[in-house]
């Protein structure tokens, strides 16, 4: 959902800029617009946009800071999810642009709202829902996907969560949905003791998802077959190599990654448990990190005295979040400066609300933990 208006300023004109000039206009539109605009970034983006964020953090927590400020403009430097998610949750005096509409998210993409339907529907006709089911689905998701979940006594995870919420659930229902990242799912489940042969994989290009009937009702975990560009591309084999090439290294994985690499890696956990665990590790120690690339090497620069490397060198950043760039930055940020909102998004009132209904669940149930 977003709304393109006719920019005063062209596009083209940007692509034409040298790096000084596009981050004068920056400064200087940041300068213009003061406390009316909030530019966010992700921990995720490339350094040359990064560095004009006036917030970082992951997805989730961007949103909620964002809505607790009073501007009137958030020029989210992210993808589509996640500035659907900053109109959400926040306030509706508050206007949400995604610099580059092509900045979007291959793991959200996996799961359209009509798939996720057509699959619950899939489910009633076989009596799966018959039994308590709870559809979960990962913050990576579209607003509508999130709605699902409000309007079906389901949530919304975060990598940094999902335990706790995997808890309540397992205790209150027979079985959960989740979307759309397979990985995050079976790993969490995994957590929890449930084995792999009672987690289904649902592909939404087959009929019940490859499974039989028999499968579905027995399953205790129905993971959606979906996964992370980035994290999916960590194998066995490159932990094996670090090992071997930096005696003593310890390897950090997001939970996004295969099951195998989660299993063979020292500790898991979510950007921000990555981070954390990364700052309050003594001088001298050795990481071998899998997540995004961008991000690892902001870790390296910021602490010399330790020894960080990419779990696969051979790995790329996010292709989508490197869509945003300083030239869509500036030239979003100089229509700004002209009375032009250009590249809103915008979520409808019924979606926001059944969307909220889930995130306000995990809110409360996290809460209490």
């Amino acid at each position: 959902m977003s709304s393109v208006i006719e920019a005063v300023r062209p596009m083209e004109d940007y692509l034409v800029m040298s790096e000084a000039e596009l981050d004068e206009r920056i400064a200087a539109a940041k300068r213009e617009l003061g406390s009316r605009v909030v530019i966010l970034g992700h921990h995720y983006q490339r350094d040359d946009v990064v560095r004009h964020a006036d917030l970082t953090g992951d997805s989730y927590q961007l949103s909620v800071m964002a809505s607790k400020t009073d501007a009137e403009f958030i020029v989210f430097c992210g993808v589509h999810f996640m500035a659907e998610s900053a109109d959400v949750l926040g306030k509706p005096t508050q206007r949400v642009i995604l610099p580059d509409l092509g900045a979007g998210c291959s793991m959200a993409d996996m799961a359209t709202i009509d798939q996720v339907e057509d699959a619950w529907e899939q489910l009633r006709e076989i009596g799966v829902l018959d039994q308590r089911v709870a559809p979960i689905t990962y913050m990576n998701s579209t607003a509508a996907i999130k709605a699902f979940c409000g309007r079906n006594e389901g949530v919304v995870c975060t990598s940094s969560n999902a335990v706790p919420l995997f808890d309540v659930y397992l205790k209150n229902f027979d079985k959960m949905f989740f979307f759309p990242d397979q990985h995050l799912g079976r790993n969490t489940g995994k957590k929890f003791g449930i084995p792999l042969e009672k987690m289904a994989l649902w592909d939404p290009h087959k009929e019940l998802g490859g499974n039989s009937p028999e499968e579905l009702l027995e399953a205790k975990l129905i993971l959606w077959r979906g996964h992370c560009s980035v994290h999916g591309r960590f194998k066995p084999w490159h932990v094996d190599q670090i090992r071997e090439k930096v005696p003593g290294v310890k390897i950090l994985v997001h939970p996004e990654c295969v099951h195998e690499v989660v299993e063979m890696s020292d500790l898991n956990g979510s950007t921000s448990y990555i981070i954390k665990t990364v700052e309050e590790s003594p001088a001298g120690s050795k990481w071998a990190i899998g997540t995004e690339v961008n991000l690892v090497s902001r870790l390296a620069d910021r602490f010399p005295d330790k020894e960080i490397h990419l779990l696969a060198p051979d790995l790329c950043m996010c292709a989508t979040m490197y869509r945003i760039s300083p030239q869509s930055l500036a030239w979003s940020l100089d229509n700004l400066v002209e009375g032009v909102v250009v590249n809103e998004i915008v979520v409808d009132d019924e979606t926001k609300h059944f969307a909220n209904i889930a995130l306000a669940r995990m809110i409360e149930m996290t809460e209490k933990k």
